[in-house]
């Protein structure tokens, strides 16, 4: 029986991807048997990237220790803790290790089977490790090359219609729906997140993108004219005859069980797909479009790639292809299609510029460029885009009606897919309503449009701020378990001593922002802020999303009077928490007193 295309078992959590082939790097070299197996399970363990359940208080306290990692034998405590509760794995000691490095070797970041010799990191897995790529770069790049069928994998095959590269593939369609739209003067092009859940995953074969756009077409045709609660029944009528097509079935079961997959596998791919920044979510995340401002890219694309699987001689000629970083050959890598972009790009800068009101960046003469040159300097030209976007985020947040906005998302998180990205940019575009700023930098990857694909690097802070009296950095969880302390506690105050020798010529803060606070991560942050950490004390200010909202309710009341906060005044509430906090042996009465230091702050306040 046929079955969609699935990313939830290809790539897995992204945010992995990256620490686990950090590991991998440290055994490269051996031969991948069941004994490195193990060895790479045990160092992911000590390394404390993976938790197996069912642990003893004993062995949970081996992941809270102060330092980086704990030992080697203590890992192999929890390995062997992992044995003792599975038989298969009993079986199979090295069962684990060779789950874990799957996703790497899917994505060709390194070559990692008993049946291919030893370990190695290719050529992309090492870019990715020296950040001479970033997760888009890593994304885009296997997007690029996944097919189904492929020599590497048994879960789909050519005999059952699978012939397609999903990636572009629904690139393809996603055009072909536009154009449809713009020929018949449909109102709504793109593809709602309905039609890519039915539609996308369900697309194996490059052949049927032409009739899938006109379906969708013709969807859209029954719908049209209808109220809400009709487009609904019919949408839900066609998506039930679909999926019996689709499946060559009309079993119940299977059909709902079908239908119930698609709603985790659109999210998934649109996720991903986003990543690699070709796909523009409009509309407030209601609708799924291609990049308008890599359009240059994706039409040269299109042009070039079908979406037909490749052909390829055996899984050695397959894998030599995965894992060639110059394969395949971007078609809009000549010098005419560079200038083109940096010609698009330059026209969006001018136009950022003049609704800003600033004096015009120089343009150089890039027409005579070579394409190193031309590349090199489309990426100059896009930092500073992401510049101005930035400087356009810090005047619309000035907006009451944007800060009641944010506070609204804020106080609503839960009921919002992607969580944690969301609450790294409502923490950025609130410290940017907050105060004058000198500059407010998220470090999450954005796609052109600004909007954060991925939650920033583990190697970075979550923000940067900087002002004139001071700097600081904003480090945002939606943990609030124990786990918490694990994640967070030595990354936040780590990243805070990085931050203060590389900006030493002023006083640092660090912002903690989550649901709530757990107790093991406040005493942890307590010894820093009371005693030292590496040799010296720190200034970290832990405070809940309640209490990031409170201060932001309490910007507006300041705006309506017709006032501005100051970063001074910010910085003295820092203070303020920080010193009124020495009067609590309890970290739970610590915490407590927040939102009345909040309130006095506030009396304070001379306005």
């Amino acid at each position: 029986m046929k079955k969609p295309w699935s990313l939830s078992t290809t790539v897995r959590n992204p945010e992995r991807i990256l620490p686990f082939l950090k590991v991998l790097k440290e055994i490269e070299g051996e031969s991948f048997d069941e004994k490195w197996q193990e060895k790479f399970q045990t160092l992911l363990i000590q390394n404390r990237l993976y938790k197996p359940t069912g642990l003893s208080e004993k062995h949970l306290n081996y992941y809270e220790t102060s330092e980086d990692k704990m030992s080697f034998e203590q890992a192999e405590e929890i390995f062997q803790h992992m044995l003792s509760r599975s038989e298969e794995l009993r079986n199979d000691k090295g069962l684990r290790g060779r789950t874990s490095v799957a996703p790497l070797t899917k994505m060709w970041l390194a070559i990692a089977k008993k049946t291919m010799g030893w370990v190695k990191i290719t050529e992309l897995g090492n870019a990715f490790l020296e950040w001479k790529a970033d997760i888009g770069d890593v994304y885009f790049r296997f997007f690029l090359k996944w097919q189904i069928p492929n020599p590497d994998s048994n879960d789909y095959k050519a005999e059952d219609w699978y012939n397609i590269n999903p990636f572009i593939g629904v690139l393809h369609l996603i055009e072909k729906v536009n154009e449809k739209s713009i020929e018949i003067w449909e109102k709504d092009k793109w593809l709602s997140k309905q039609e890519f859940s039915l539609f996308c995953p369900t697309l194996i074969n490059f052949e049927d993108i032409e009739q899938y756009a006109e379906q969708i077409i013709e969807l859209r045709k029954q719908q049209k004219d209808k109220d809400k609660k009709e487009q609904k029944e019919i949408f839900e009528e066609y998506k039930e005859n679909f999926a019996q097509k689709f499946l060559e079935s009309t079993d119940k079961v299977e059909v709902e069980k079908l239908l119930n997959n698609l709603k985790d596998y659109w999210d998934n791919a649109i996720r991903y797909f986003r990543l690699t920044r070709f796909i523009h979510i409009r509309w407030g995340g209601f609708y799924v479009d291609l990049e308008p401002r890599r359009q240059i890219e994706i039409q040269n694309l299109l042009r070039f790639d079908n979406a037909q699987a490749k052909d390829f001689e055996d899984q050695e000629d397959y894998l030599n292809y995965m894992a060639d970083i110059s394969q395949p050959t971007l078609p809009w890598e000549t010098k005419e299609e560079y200038i083109k972009i940096v010609s698009n790009i330059v026209e969006d800068i001018k136009n950022y510029e003049a609704n800003l009101g600033i004096a015009w960046k120089e343009i150089v003469k890039y027409q005579d460029f070579n394409e190193s040159q031309l590349k090199d300097y489309i990426s100059e030209l896009r930092d500073y885009r992401r510049y101005l976007q930035n400087q356009e985020n810090h005047e619309k947040s000035q907006e009451v009606e944007q800060i009641n906005q944010y506070i609204e998302h804020l106080e609503k998180i839960y009921d919002f897919d992607d969580k944690p990205i969301l609450l790294e940019k409502l923490s950025s575009l609130g410290l940017n309503a907050l105060n004058d700023a000198l500059g407010i930098k998220p470090n999450y990857p954005v796609g052109d449009d600004n909007e954060p694909t991925f939650t920033a690097p583990a190697n970075t802070p979550d923000i940067e701020c900087y002002y004139e009296n001071f700097n600081a950095i904003c480090e945002v969880t939606m943990l609030n378990s124990r786990d918490q302390r694990y994640n967070e506690g030595q990354p936040v105050m780590r990243h805070l001593r990085d931050f203060e020798v590389k900006n030493n010529d002023k006083k640092a803060y660090c912002l903690f922002i989550a649901p709530a606070i757990h107790r093991d991560t406040l005493n942890t942050f307590w010894t820093a802020i009371k005693y030292e950490y590496e040799g010296q004390k720190q200034n970290i200010v832990p405070l809940t999303i309640s209490n990031f909202t409170q201060l932001l309710k309490i910007l507006i009341e300041i705006k309506k009077s017709g006032n501005f906060l100051k970063h001074q005044e910010i910085g003295g509430l820092y203070d303020k928490i920080i010193s009124s906090s020495k009067g609590f042996a309890d970290s739970g009465q610590r915490l407590a007193s927040i939102p009345n230091t909040i309130n006095n702050w506030q009396k304070e306040l001379k306005f």
